[in-house]
């Protein structure tokens, strides 16, 4: 799932795998079987009863190999079969898993909630088989990203390594990021459980999500009625919205700090610096070295998106959102994958890429480089206080604090209804950025070249007139051209900023202080003469969920809840922190 609608276009049938699958033309069928053997729509019993639908396509060989599990919900068979297929051809036996009620499961489709017992589950089965010689490796991008990091919570004798790109973290950043729910997931449950395979249909029916959103955003109803509005019923949505905090529902479904602190096996996973390509990558790296410091955990981080996260960037895709990527930034992830199972489960050398567990491109500069830890891609800190002081008619973002008690206002009224055709701006290079319902802080120029590279972070000091609001602060280089260059973004329900799991409130007219620091990684070599941006606003849209202040349940929130417009007084003390690396900047030039 992407920040972004990225909507495939899938030719499935009604049993993922059949032979008769029109998304497998029946060449390739054929050279299939020549080739490998394959079995397709094999049911494996799960111990609650249920039953999982599995692929295999392996080598002609007698000799035991290894193999290599994806654990989806993705029931595209052209795809699967791809992947299984491109995994026997480097001599291991591809095998996909489906969740639960896919496929040829006669069970109801379950998203999230059985995935990581129902992999073990088909783990478990590839290892009894006797072509399989004991050694099985796990991956996934996205949703697959997710299952195989349940997987790993219980610890498979047989699972041996895993490799996961742009994974997806529940209640990390799906279906809401730091509290906040984001529109465009709504209508995927739809999608992956409205039948055995994927319905296309409704997910690529653009015109109706943009429908529902705007009348939703129009009418002022409250989030939790997006079904009602639809006309269908979404019932996993539904289930996901009781749940607004980080709670037990959401942190049963991904490893725990003890399962962390026992997973000992090898790890690799690969993420992106733009829109859904951080995914929870980030976090599940730095959790994972919190309870396991002698972990064997590698992270690959680039200039890509969702999709290029998990499969990689070439010169056939090397621009995103008006940015040409630097050479060194064009890497065959896909390629990546079996040089590490190579390594992890042949004994083959390690990926060359992997100089150490923190490995990054850094953007503008063209060049790669390698860290011990993500807080090690830095060797200090700039810090910008966003101050009420003019600077050429802008507001300045200030080495030095604003003068004690003084403060920025920003005022949105949320019952304001007038922007609902607001066009969308802003890619990762462009003329214009998106500044709606926000206040904007300019630095002064660069005065050399900086990297700035790690997770940007801050500590904000307000007063509200509401009990919670929800807030966004983007971060860009504006060149010496004009254009910008985005930087990692951070957004966050003030509520749950500071304890995702727990919401407390905000005393209206009081001070409060929120500390954060980013989900998103970012690697740059900003120019001299560049300056900095900040963009400090308010959220609210028709693509996302609004938090009107008045401490109900947000999800219950009406406009009638609006009230008297927002305001939020940035004190001049509040400021953001970023990640600099000079040394590596000077020796190069």
């Amino acid at each position: 799932m992407l920040r972004t609608f990225a909507l495939l276009s899938l030719a499935i049938s009604a049993s993922a795998f059949t032979q008769a699958a029109p998304g497998i033309p029946p060449a390739i069928r054929d050279e299939d079987e020549r080739l490998y053997l394959v079995q397709r729509d094999l049911q494996v019993r799960t111990p609650d009863g249920a039953t999982i639908c599995a692929l295999v396509i392996r080598p002609r060989t007698t000799d035991p190999v290894p193999a290599i599990v994806e654990f989806t919900i993705y029931a595209d068979a052209r795809k699967l079969a791809s992947e299984a297929r491109l995994a026997a051809a480097h001599g291991y036996a591809g095998v996909v898993g489906l969740t639960r009620g896919k496929g040829c499961s006669p069970d109801e489709p379950v998203p999230f909630e059985h995935d990581g017992a129902d992999a073990d589950t088909l783990i478990d089965w590839v290892a009894r088989q006797p072509w399989n010689n004991g050694k099985i490796g796990m991956y996934g991008g996205s949703y697959g990203g997710f299952t195989t990091w349940a997987a790993t919570k219980r610890k498979p004798a047989a699972l041996k390594a895993i490799m996961v790109g742009a994974p997806e973290g529940p209640a990390i950043d799906t279906p809401s990021e730091n509290g906040v729910v984001w529109n465009f997931l709504y209508p995927w449950p739809l999608y992956t459980t409205n039948n055995k395979t994927l319905d296309d249909a409704s997910y690529a029916d653009a015109a109706r999500w943009n429908r529902l959103n705007r009348a939703w955003y129009i009418g002022g109803r409250a989030y939790r009625d997006l079904d009602k509005i639809d006309g269908v019923p979404n019932p996993y949505w539904d289930r996901w919205l009781s749940h607004p905090t980080y709670d037990t529902y959401w942190r049963d479904l991904a490893p725990t700090g003890p399962e962390l602190a026992s997973l000992d096996i090898p790890v690799l996973q690969t993420v992106g610096y733009f829109f859904g390509g951080p995914a929870a990558g980030t976090w599940y790296f730095k959790r994972h070295y919190q309870y396991r410091p002698n972990a064997q955990h590698y992270l690959v981080a680039g200039p890509w998106d969702h999709p290029m996260a998990q499969r990689g960037a070439g010169p056939a895709n090397d621009t995103l959102a008006g940015y040409k990527m630097d050479r060194s930034a064009l890497v065959d992830l896909v390629a990546l994958r079996f040089q590490w199972f190579d390594y992890t489960l042949r004994g083959a050398p390690k990926p060359a890429l992997l100089q150490d567990r923190v490995n990054y491109e850094m953007t503008g500069a063209d060049r790669w480089k390698h860290a011990p830890s993500i807080s090690a891609m830095s060797n200090g800190h700039l810090r910008f206080y966003l101050t009420n002081q003019r600077a050429g008619g802008n507001r300045r973002l200030s080495p030095v604090a604003g003068t004690t008690g003084s403060f920025t206002t920003l005022r949105v009224d949320m019952a304001d209804r007038g922007d609902v055709d607001r066009p969308a701006v802003g890619g990762v290079v462009d003329k214009e950025i998106d500044t709606a319902n926000g206040l904007t802080f300019i630095s002064a120029p660069f005065p050399e070249a900086t990297e700035m590279s790690g997770l940007p972070s801050g500590t904000l000091d307000f007063s509200t007139n509401k009990r919670d609001f929800d807030f966004e602060i983007d971060l860009y280089e504006m060149m010496p051209s004009g254009e910008y260059f985005m930087l990692a973004p951070y957004w966050a329900r003030a509520s749950q900023a500071i304890d995702p799991s727990t919401r407390r409130l905000l005393r209206p007219g009081r001070r409060n202080r929120i500390a954060f620091e980013g989900l998103r990684l970012m690697s740059r070599k900003v120019a001299k003469g560049s300056r900095l941006v900040a963009v400090v606003k308010i959220i609210k849209a028709s693509d996302r969920e609004i938090n009107y202040g008045s401490g109900k349940r947000v999800v219950d929130e009406t406009i009638a809840d609006a009230g008297s417009p927002l305001e939020v007084k940035w004190f001049g003390d509040s400021f953001v922190e970023l990640p600099v690396n000079r040394s590596s900047v000077a020796r190069r030039r």
